[in-house]
């Protein structure tokens, strides 16, 4: 009882201190439960340590394309005032772009060598700055939160033996990951691409040629991960949803 009351007494802090928010463009309304102040710390100090660790591109000219891209497009972005924006070439053959809250995009060398155009680059750098404007990395953290809450009150209402609480950590843990976290992960990496695709239009630049580049991505993946395990929506589907929302632009 005492660990039920506990875990209920999290639920109302929780409850109190969280912010229901609504994401840029597409106004999905969020439950966030990470102070924004947090989320940037978190951002900036991951950002730091990564600068550490990694090898920035000695490419001047394409260093600085990929930061005058990003610049553009935060331009056009309300949103995007509020954050200290850094665009940074790493020197990786990895195929991979990310971004990190607070406005930290990092780009890897690899992934260039997909792209024929500034179009091209300004649909992933899109993409990452809406992560960023969504504050997804704060969404999915406040998700997890309360997984683990509702873990705590599940146990507790039916009981589990502690002999048997570690065997259903494990299976609530698959459970929810499989339920909850990863499509939710997906809906952000959609969302992430209505959002990029909007503000790169917005930008000036030409939404079509995102459909190009992930066609170039599905026909170099070789990854056969059923899409209910993965935390990107499938090729297919990313494609046709992009291809239905460029319809929609003016």
């Amino acid at each position: 009882m005492k660990k039920m009351v506990l875990s209920l007494s999290l639920i109302g802090l929780f409850i109190t201190g969280c912010i229901m928010s609504n994401a840029p463009v597409t106004g999905r309304t969020q439950l966030i439960l990470v102070d924004e102040t947090q989320e940037k710390a978190l951002g900036l100090n991951e950002a730091e340590s990564i600068l550490k660790n990694a090898t920035l591109s000695s490419d001047k000219i394409l260093s600085d394309k990929i930061v005058n891209i990003g610049r553009r497009i935060v331009a056009v972005s309300d949103d995007a005032k509020q954050y200290e924006w850094n665009f940074y070439l790493l020197e990786d053959e990895s195929v991979n772009a990310f971004a990190l809250p607070g406005g930290k995009v990092f780009f890897y060398t690899g992934i260039l060598k997909f792209m024929e155009s500034d179009d091209e680059i300004a649909t992933v750098m899109g993409h990452e700055i809406a992560h960023v404007l969504a504050h997804h990395g704060a969404e999915r953290m406040s998700q997890q939160m309360l997984s683990n809450v509702g873990a705590q009150v599940l146990s507790s209402a039916l009981k589990i033996p502690a002999e048997y609480e570690s065997l259903y950590n494990t299976a609530y843990g698959v459970a929810s990951n499989v339920g909850v976290i990863l499509p939710f992960s997906r809906k952000h990496e959609s969302e992430a691409d209505t959002i990029g695709i909007y503000l790169m239009h917005k930008a000036g630049y030409n939404p079509s040629e995102a459909v190009k580049f992930w066609q170039k991505m599905a026909a170099a993946s070789k990854s056969a991960q059923p899409e209910f395990l993965s935390t990107h929506p499938s090729d297919e589907r990313r494609i046709k949803d992009i291809e239905a929302y460029i319809k929609t632009l003016k």
